[in-house]
């Protein structure tokens, strides 16, 4: 029996749990189709460490005026119509935990807030907090109710111990004066930060476990197979046993779950980005455009734009409306933006209640899993690599993960009918 402990997926979190497993002397093998990063989400993700996003999406307030969001009405949301009938069982989840919301920000909250802290302290164990800015976000209204918006959001926030302040007026006539606006608030959240280069971020904890006795296998996992004495990984080179298997592998990761009882209803919320090469920000901090819903992030010698959520199917093709569409924005808020350059797309995991699954497998097998961490999978990744260190090591988690298991949406058929 090989004594690594295989974990699946090198995406941000993948690639953290890795690392942290390293980092105490455990030997891992780090499992993905594609080079660290460059599978998933993790490539192209915001840079944004949104220690403020405490608060799951599903909300009453959003699932009454979702309309609102729609693609067709010039918003981030789209649900293609050939999906609505399988996306429809995931869209009943999500209306249910709307009406919990408080409940799972109670749970959320002390996995996010600190995000930034964590983040700092990881990468000064490693040597490269050069990429990490702690300068924390801005968000950004426009329009005869820009104020009315920044106070309901500070004021919402509030309630959850988020501190927002009024955003310093330079920086506001800043973001004004280039999109042509004349009315504006804004709110900073000092507790936020930014990373200038997701893809170096996934590199260094992939490499750190690599230096630590670690390695990586570009192979994509086909099946986990539970057996007597632990778990069968099935790639194209065949079978191999492993004691103990750390499933990280985003929307990919359901039929890797099911056989050992598990049901993880994840969704891909695909999301496009923009570059703008050599272009200065305008504040060196995350800028989201509250009424646009467009976040722009200052990286190492351009700005990352991001915005959309598509659920469509994981093998669907990229929508070229999109990125046109994010471009046409970025010029009305007074970025320079060529129609010519390439834009991406990833997918992100998201569970109907937008909680992560963090947790072990019923039963003897040691199968850990990580996943469905949503749009904040960069900002919970050090934490969220803490958690399954401390359950792979038989060690009491420093939070309760009962709320994070994936038992919560009911086991495989195969566990309910053995």
């Amino acid at each position: 029996m090989d004594e690594k402990i295989a974990v699946i997926g090198a995406g941000v979190i993948g690639s953290a749990v890795a690392c942290a497993l390293a980092r105490e002397g455990r030997r891992v093998v780090l499992f993905d189709r594609a080079a660290p990063g460059m599978a998933g989400a993790s490539f192209g993700n915001a840079g944004h460490i949104a220690a403020e996003l405490v608060q799951p999406l599903p909300s009453p307030q959003l699932l009454f005026g979702f309309w609102r969001e729609l693609f067709a009405l010039d918003g981030p949301l789209e649900v293609p119509l050939r999906r609505l009938g399988r996306f429809a069982p995931w869209a009943w989840r999500f209306a249910r935990a709307a009406f919990a919301r408080d409940a799972n920000t109670r749970q959320l909250a002390p996995l996010v807030k600190p995000a930034s802290a964590a983040f700092e302290q990881l990468l000064r164990d490693l040597g490269r907090t050069d990429l990490l800015r702690r300068n924390g976000h801005a968000q950004v209204w426009f329009g005869a109710h820009a104020q009315r918006n920044a106070d309901a959001e500070a004021n919402e926030l509030r309630r959850w111990n988020i501190p927002a302040v009024r955003l310093p007026d330079a920086a506001l006539a800043a973001i004004a004066t280039a999109a042509q606006q004349p009315t504006s608030a804004g709110l900073l959240f000092p507790d936020s930060g930014h990373v200038t280069d997701p893809l170096e971020i996934v590199r260094v904890f992939a490499q750190h476990a690599i230096d630590h006795g670690g390695a990586f296998e570009c192979a994509e996992v086909k099946a986990l197979v539970p057996v007597a004495h632990g778990i069968e990984l099935h790639t194209e080179s065949g079978a191999r046993p492993f004691e103990t298997v750390v499933v990280c592998a985003g929307p990919w990761s359901a039929p890797l779950l099911a056989p050992f009882g598990l049901r993880a209803p994840l969704e891909s919320a695909h999301g496009y980005h923009v570059e703008l090469p050599g272009h200065d920000a305008h504040i060196d901090a995350p800028i989201v455009y509250m009424d646009s819903r467009v976040l722009v992030t200052p990286m190492l010698g351009r700005l990352r734009t991001s915005s959309f959520m598509e659920f469509s199917a994981l093998d669907s093709k990229p929508d070229p409306r999109k990125p046109a569409a994010l471009r046409r924005k970025l010029k009305s808020l007074g970025y320079r933006c060529d129609d010519d350059r390439p834009s991406w797309r990833g997918a992100r995991p998201i569970l109907p209640d937008y909680l992560p699954g963090i947790g072990r497998a019923p039963g003897p097998q040691r199968l850990f899993y990580a996943i469905g961490h949503q749009h904040i999978g960069l900002t919970m990744a050090p934490v969220t690599a803490q958690l399954v260190t401390d359950l792979v090591a038989g060690r009491t988690p420093r939070h309760d993960l009962g709320a994070f298991d994936v038992l919560r949406f009911g086991a495989s058929k195969r566990e309910r009918t053995s």
